[in-house]
This record gives structure tokens, C-alpha cells and sequence, in this order.
């Protein structure tokens, strides 16, 4: 059952700050966590999502707890079990997310992912309705710039990939996939103690969910290395040396390991190493990753818009969207352009040459942008942006 939370507005005999010493509490109140409750736990508005909750039954856990957690996890850049140490123990993100008195909430692991699971599959379910969190990305986008006096009218535009991390992932989530799936042909009694381990579920947790980005590569290196454990028992079972899971750990190890030098431990061989055609899929051996020259066809794009107005004594991020890297400039920004003139009122737009287009132009005309292409050979900006 939806439930909003008020209870931060209303101070309790328990409040921490009631009994600290002066000094203390004047270091508390010239930290971040006052300017982040006032204005970011205070300005999240819980009642979208209730369409994620049902009518009836215990009450969920605070909304704008659980998403003001989340802009702490990736302003600390910090797993999810540093955060609940934080959200346990640490006063200041207490303070931040209206709790006033250490110890006084629990905040159970798998509360957060089902909170992600939510949303995520309300976005997969609801494609034509407002995205949850971009609605609260744009409010206390206007929040700050009321606050700050940002202008938005001048803007600018360019995007970006992201693949490194995707592919560590991507490679770490195959790895996984083959190797529970070799495990689960490897009769119990032949099983070691460390493969059984990895049919726990919080082994799959553990090395997929919890894993900073910094991690990836020894991750994949357990793995690689349980896969070949588990290919060292397959193969002298009755019946298995043909077996498709026995074919998949091999080739899986040839296309993805090597050895280190001096010793037999499996170390992940370096992307560029891997063949365009290796296995992708622990169920599809006939999937492929595609590359085209020197660029690999797979990850994504980030586009971002910011402000750009040389007045403006900082600038905002104004708008955002993630889209498969096989999407041009042109048709991100022209898919762009309506939103950002309607949540933002932008008038000017500064982008670069791989965003011309006259159907750019003509959306960014029917909208009320004027668009200013910059690094195009032989043109000079109409205007000097600030850099």
C-alpha cells in the first residue's frame, strides 16, 4: 500500500541534534546534508509512484528515502552494501533523508532492488506514460535553477559512449550464464565446494550486483577460472565430452581467457583480443557481437543537455536519454528537441556538426530552437558559447 512520508516534518524527542554539542551540531549544519534535504529529499514528489504500489497491505517503505539513496550512491560512487553501512550508521546521510535519530529505520538489501525492480518494470510496462525518474530529474532541475537564477533559454548538446563498463558486465553476466549452467549438469556428489557455491543465490548477488566498476576484472577472473574447474570435472563424466555444455565452456575459455605468465590461474584476455565472432550467449551459440572497422557495434549512447549561458555562475545538466549507439545524432536530437523546449523553455541550441540535419532544423523551427552548429569547417558560431 502507497503511503507518502511526512514524518521527517515533524521533530521527536529522540532527535539527535537536540543533545550535541554546539560545536557539533555547527559542523552538521555547514555539511552537504542540509542542503541536500531541503533541496532534494524535501522537493521529491512520492506521489507518481504510487501507481507502483497497490491499495491495500503493509505500507512501502518511503519513496523519497529510498530515491534521495540513490543520488547518494552515485554522488558517493559506493556499492549497495556501503550504502545501507551508510544509511545504518552514517548521521550525515540520516540527516539528508529526514531521519533525525541514528538506529531508528531498517532498510532491508533486497527493499532497494525491489524499489529498481518496480520502476523498471513499470517503464517496460507503461511506455507511453511519464518516465518516473526523468519526472523528478526535471522538477529539481527548475528547483535549482529558481533557486540558483540559471537561465535555461541557451543550451547545448553532444553525447557520448559508454561501452567499457557494459562490456565488463556484459562479459561477467556470460560468464555467470555458462557457468551455472555447467554447474547444473555436474552431478551433486562431483560437486566442489566452491561450484556448489555458485548455485547460491547470493553468489550471483555478490558477483554481478555488488561489484563496484573497479571490480570487474577480478570478478571475471573468478569466474573464468570456476568455468574451467567445472569443464575439468564435465569432461571425464560418462557421457559428457560432447555434451553442448562442455562444447560452450571450451569455447567460451578459449575466446574470452588466457593464462598468466608463470602460472595456470585464467586471466581475462583484453577486449581487442576477442574475435567479432565470439560466443555471447550461454543459450545462443549462434549470436555474435558485430563490428564495423574499428568500431564495435554494441553498448549505447548517451546524449546530455546542459546550459550554456555565459551569466549563469554554474550550469545544469537539462536533459537526458540513453539509446542503442546504431541511433544517429540527428534522430536522438530530433526525438529531443520537443521535450527539452517543453520541460525546459530552451530557445538557443549548440551542437556540433554530426547534429546537422534539415529535419533538425525544421523540428528545432516548429518548436521555437533556434539551432547553432559549431566545429563545422569553413562556419564560424553565431554566437560565443561560455566555455
Amino acid at each position: 500500500m502507497f503511503r507518502a512520508n511526512h514524518s521527517h516534518k515533524q521533530q521527536t524527542l529522540s532527535d539527535s541534534t537536540q543533545w550535541m554539542n554546539a560545536k557539533i551540531r555547527e559542523k552538521l549544519e555547514k555539511s552537504w546534508t542540509p542542503i541536500f534535504y531541503e533541496h532534494v529529499f524535501c522537493k521529491i514528489d512520492e506521489e507518481p509512484f504510487a501507481v507502483l504500489y497497490g491499495t491495500t497491505g503493509k505500507p512501502n517503505f518511503p519513496v523519497n528515502i529510498l530515491l534521495s539513496l540513490e543520488y547518494i550512491k552515485h554522488m558517493k560512487c559506493c556499492s549497495d552494501l556501503e550504502l545501507l553501512d551508510d544509511f545504518y550508521f552514517d548521521y550525515l546521510v540520516n540527516y539528508a533523508v529526514g531521519i533525525r535519530t541514528l538506529g531508528e529505520m531498517n532498510l532491508a538489501e533486497r527493499t532497494l532492488y525491489y524499489f529498481r525492480e518496480r520502476i523498471y518494470q513499470y517503464c517496460l510496462e507503461n511506455p507511453g506514460k511519464e518516465d518516473l525518474l526523468f519526472g523528478q530529474f526535471i522538477k529539481l532541475l527548475h528547483d535549482f535553477a529558481a533557486k540558483a537564477g540559471i537561465s535555461l533559454e541557451e543550451q547545448r548538446t553532444d553525447n557520448t559512449l559508454f561501452m567499457s563498463n557494459i562490456k565488463k558486465a556484459g562479459r561477467m553476466s556470460l560468464a555467470y550464464d555458462i557457468l551455472n549452467k555447467a554447474v547444473k549438469a555436474i552431478p551433486k556428489e562431483k560437486l566442489t565446494d566452491s561450484l556448489a557455491k555458485a548455485l547460491e543465490p547470493d553468489f550471483k548477488t555478490d558477483v554481478l550486483y555488488r561489484a563496484k566498476a573497479q571490480e570487474g576484472d577480478s570478478k571475471l577472473t573468478l569466474l573464468l577460472n570456476l568455468c574451467r574447474e567445472a569443464l575439468l570435472i564435465l569432461e571425464v563424466q560418462p557421457g559428457m565430452q560432447e555434451s553442448e555444455e562442455v562444447r560452450i565452456l571450451k569455447r567460451f575459455l578459449a575466446e574470452q581467457s588466457t593464462t598468466e605468465d608463470g602460472s595456470e590461474k585464467l586471466i581475462p584476455k583484453p577486449k581487442k583480443e576477442i574475435p567479432s565472432g565470439s560466443l555471447q550467449s550461454a543459450y545462443d551459440e549462434d549470436a555474435t557481437l558485430r563490428r564495423k572497422g574499428n568500431m564495435s557495434q554494441s553498448g549505447y549512447v548517451l546524449e546530455i543537455s546542459e546550459t550554456c549561458h555565459k551569466e549563469n555562475t554554474f550550469q545544469l545538466i537539462t536533459d537526458y536519454t540513453v539509446v542503442p549507439n546504431n541511433v544517429s545524432d540527428v534522430e536522438i536530437l530530433q526525438g529531443r528537441l520537443k521535450g527539452i523546449r517543453e520541460n525546459t523553455g530552451c530557445s538557443d541550441m549548440y551542437v556540433d556538426g554530426g547534429f546537422h540535419s534539415e529535419d533538425v532544423h525544421q523540428t528545432a523551427a516548429e518548436n521555437g530552437i533556434e539551432i547553432h552548429l559549431t566545429n563545422m569547417s569553413g562556419t564560424e558560431p553565431t554566437k560565443k558559447i561560455f566555455p
